[in-house]
This record gives C-alpha cells, sequence and structure tokens, in this order.
C-alpha cells in the first residue's frame, strides 16, 4: 500500500461494537510496530498513563493535556502555543520527537520506515472513540510529503555566518543554554535543528513568531544557525 494514497470513508463496519474506518495503513500490523512503545505508553480499556501518558484519543488532542501526567516544560510549552495531535503532526513525531517538540523527555530515535509509520497510526487511530470521525490525511498532509529533502539536509552550513545572523535568535534564547521559559537550543545535532525550522515554514510547529522567522530564512542560512547553536556549548 502506498502511504500517500488518500482514502475516503465511504462506509463504516461495526466489529464488536466498535467503530472501525478506513485506515491509511495496516492497524494489524501497526499492533506489531506499536511494541516499540509499549515500554512507556498503553491504549486500550484500562490503560493508564506510564513513563508516558497514555494515548487513548490520541487523535484532536492538545499536546500535554492527560490529567495527570507529569509533562516536560518542552511539551506543556509546545501544548499552549497550540500543538495539536493529528495524522500530520503525529506522524513528524514519530518520525523524528525532537524535530517537532525541543527537549522533549521522549527519549526515541523515532520509526523511519514510512510504512511502518502509516501502519502504527491506523493502530492508534482504533482506539479512539470514533474512529470514523477522525479524518484521512489531507492533500496537503501526507499527500504532500513533510520530510525535509535530503539535498537541503547535506548544506553545510558557516557557523561565522550564522554568529552574524544569530542576533534575532538570541533576544529569545540564550547562548549559555540556560532555560528561563525559552527552550535552549545549543548543542543541538544540525540535522534536528534544520528539520526544526522547516517544521516552523511548514507550520507544524504551532508558535507563530517562530513560523514567521523561518519563513524568512533560506535554507543556507537556517544550515549556517544549525552549525553556529550546534557548535555552542553549555558553560
Amino acid at each position: 500500500m502506498n502511504r500517500y494514497t488518500i482514502y475516503s470513508c465511504a462506509a463504516t463496519v461495526l466489529l464488536g461494537g466498535a467503530a472501525q474506518a478506513s485506515d491509511i495503513g495496516d492497524p494489524e500490523h501497526g499492533a506489531e510496530v506499536w511494541k516499540e512503545c509499549a515500554a512507556c505508553h498503553e491504549v486500550g480499556p484500562g490503560a493508564h498513563n506510564n513513563v508516558g501518558p497514555n494515548l487513548n484519543g490520541i487523535y484532536g488532542r492538545r499536546a500535554a493535556s492527560v490529567d495527570g501526567f507529569a509533562y516536560s516544560a518542552s511539551m506543556d510549552r509546545a501544548g499552549s502555543d497550540g500543538l495539536t495531535w493529528t495524522l500530520e503532526t503525529l506522524e513528524v513525531y514519530i518520525h523524528n520527537p525532537k524535530s517537532l517538540v525541543t527537549g522533549t523527555n521522549m527519549n526515541f530515535g523515532g520509526i523511519k520506515d514510512a510504512q511502518d509509520r502509516a501502519d502504527l497510526l491506523a493502530y492508534m487511530r482504533s482506539f479512539s472513540d470514533n474512529p470514523a470521525d477522525i479524518p484521512e490525511a489531507e492533500p496537503t498532509a501526507l499527500a504532500d510529503p513533510w520530510e525535509v529533502p535530503a539535498d537541503i539536509l547535506a548544506l553545510v552550513g558557516d557557523p561565522e555566518y550564522g554568529e552574524y545572523l544569530s542576533s534575532e535568535c538570541t533576544t529569545c534564547h540564550q547562548t549559555t543554554g540556560d532555560y528561563d521559559g525559552i527552550p535552549a537550543i545549543i548543542e543541538w545535532p544540525e540535522e534536528d535543528f534544520v528539520l526544526a525550522m522547516h517544521h516552523y515554514k511548514n507550520k507544524l510547529r504551532p508558535h507563530p513568531v517562530m513560523q514567521m522567522m523561518a519563513s524568512r530564512l533560506s535554507n543556507e542560512e537556517i544550515a549556517a544557525l544549525a552549525a553556529y547553536f550546534g557548535s555552542l556549548t553549555y558553560e
């Protein structure tokens, strides 16, 4: 199955009283992929918060909104900024958590295989109250790949140029790495920095000021900033 195919929910089939909608992937295989998540998260009847929050009803839920779970400051901030879990934002997060939420406590390398992600998302959708009401991928979402092209990721940034460009960044982000309500961005892997800025450009990261600033930067400028901030160390 091609994950970029856009499905239509032509019908809903009732199985055991639960609504089953057409899926973006194979939920049966997704149950196997879920085993990578099960050490920290629970789904299904009686699911509780574990190392991570329970993921029942994840679609359409605001980030950092499960009662009783102690989220990281970064995830709380993302939720306050308006991050909502949709088909697209979930896939981006599952692919590389730190590229969507800087400083997340989810220390997980990500699922790189596109089909595995699609199947996992189909499985997770089955634990929503009304799966049939959850929209399929929009043409601007999975059908228009959010992945940053390899040639952009391969750009080698000039840290000196990045330092020259950094004045707008350092009005909020501290070069010492101190966290005063604003996430630290030093010592980031350069690829994570580049991905994060492009996710702002594509409005996957919801902060409106950062979306505006990222939209003004060229690919070369983003690479330079990534090289500069990546070269800084905590004092």
